[in-house]
């Protein structure tokens, strides 16, 4: 048997943010990149289903049983590796805390992560979703990525274009390998060269309210963190993952068609020519915004965010989130795409 620590039925509960429980078979923690190379190889690794866990905040398990190996990402370090007079490049482990990296740039002064704080979750994870937040996406900042190929143990290094990173998407999603994150490296630009993204009205209005007229790094992530306490549930109080939906893309011609429907429904254009239909107003628009269902509802102060109400089993979070899906689909001719990562 390998020097590895196998645990075995192992209750997922503290594993994930929506605070569903579900059962592993297997759960392994992987601290390094020699440690993938002694799983893989292994024959009852292989013959089991895999999945790969970071911080557990953008997955719902959907099933009270995981019949597999959960593959815990706890690569850690921040580590530069290199830097001139404008931008520093910074090589990070997989299973870093998102917001740890976060602090870590503001507190030495680099910018352009500003906008993705109190992003839960873990930096294995962030170009698999690409992240983004206030104007600002993983993509702005992503350099590369290296993955261990968890079929044959292969490790190899992307660029940000072998990652095809799209609107919460990349190419992560749409392969049949399993790849797990161990580290990326981003690109960050000192202070005095950093221009803040500050094109949202809300965080516009944000800083006036606090009198910032000249905002910093730390400035507008300080903002950001109010605005998500403001309008985002803490997980630790209501379980929950986020923006369970993707806003809806479409082209022109289908919002055209919607606005003879709805005159106010809101869109924002893409450089494409496509444009971007926030699902929460939809959502909000036909009367499911604060519902419940069970033990398990739309949170009242944001559209988005499905909530577990204490006890709803992962199996009651997914019948709500169809039935979500189901009505749009009939009332608008719109699919709902989950941003959260289903596993039945």
């Amino acid at each position: 048997m390998s020097g590895l620590l196998w645990e075995e039925n192992v209750d997922l509960q503290a594993y994930n943010t929506f605070n569903v429980k579900s059962t592993a078979r297997y759960l392994v923690r992987i601290r390094s990149p020699s440690d993938l190379a002694e799983l893989v190889a292994l024959p009852q690794f292989q013959s089991n289903r895999q999945l790969i866990l970071g911080g557990g905040s953008n997955i719902l398990f959907g099933n009270d049983r995981f019949n597999g190996v959960i593959v815990k990402n706890e690569i850690q370090g921040i580590e530069v590796v290199s830097e001139d007079h404008r931008h520093t490049c910074l090589r990070v482990g997989g299973g870093v805390e998102w917001t740890s990296l976060v602090k870590y740039c503001i507190n030495q002064d680099l910018g352009g992560l500003e906008n993705l704080s109190m992003i839960p979750g873990t930096v294995g994870a962030a170009p698999i979703q690409n992240i983004g937040a206030y104007g600002v996406e993983l993509g702005d900042v992503l350099s590369s990525v290296e993955v261990c190929d968890l079929g044959t143990g292969d490790m190899k290094t992307m660029t940000k274009e072998d990652c095809a990173l799209g609107y919460r998407d990349s190419i992560f999603k749409h392969t049949s390998m399993v790849l797990m994150v161990c580290f990326i490296t981003i690109k960050v630009t000192k202070a005095q060269f950093h221009r803040v993204t500050i094109n949202y009205a809300s965080m516009q209005h944000a800083l006036q309210e606090k009198g910032i007229a000249a905002p910093t790094i730390r400035s507008v992530s300080e903002i950001v963190c109010l605005m998500r306490r403001r309008k985002l549930p803490d997980p630790t109080v209501l379980g929950n993952a986020g923006s369970f939906f993707k806003n809806v893309i479409c082209d022109q011609s289908v919002r055209n068609t919607l606005q003879q429907m709805h005159a106010d429904i809101p869109w924002i254009s893409k450089p494409d020519g496509r444009c971007i239909i926030p699902t929460a107003w939809l959502i909000e628009k036909y009367g499911w915004k604060g519902r419940q269902t069970g033990r398990a509802g739309v949170y009242f102060g944001h559209a988005l965010v499905l909530v577990n109400l204490g006890g709803a089993q992962g199996s009651e979070i997914l019948s709500l989130a169809e039935a979500i899906s189901q009505d749009i689909r009939i009332k608008m001719g719109l699919l709902l795409k989950p941003e959260v990562n289903i596993v039945k």
